[in-house]
């Protein structure tokens, strides 16, 4: 609401984009070896989902969600050693950006 308040147009969108962060080791939440645009190429990385609002007024980071693959999903005891809640279960890309909006 707040983003509306201050940014709305008529003419604004919204702008769902996911960003590859290479990592190294294979602790981070969500890590695995997996498509990076960010490198162009399979990496050991995780892959962070964003929805954003732009208009002429401005742009803002509206939500944000890590894509957890199925690899993690399905070892529910390395979630658990990394702080990942039991109540996340595995959601393809496009279905994370559809629960954010």
């Amino acid at each position: 609401q707040y983003v509306v308040e201050q940014l709305g147009a008529t003419d604004a969108v919204l702008i769902v984009d996911e960003t590859g962060f290479v990592k190294k080791g294979e602790h981070s939440v969500g890590v695995q070896r997996q498509y990076s645009g960010t490198a162009g190429r399979i990496e050991n990385s995780q892959i962070g989902v964003f929805l954003c609002y732009a208009g002429k007024k401005g742009s803002a980071f509206i939500d944000r969600e890590l894509y957890l693959p199925k690899a993690w999903t399905d070892e529910p005891s390395r979630c658990a050693a990394a702080g990942v809640p039991e109540t996340v279960k595995f959601a393809t890309k496009p279905q994370l950006a559809r629960q954010m909006l």
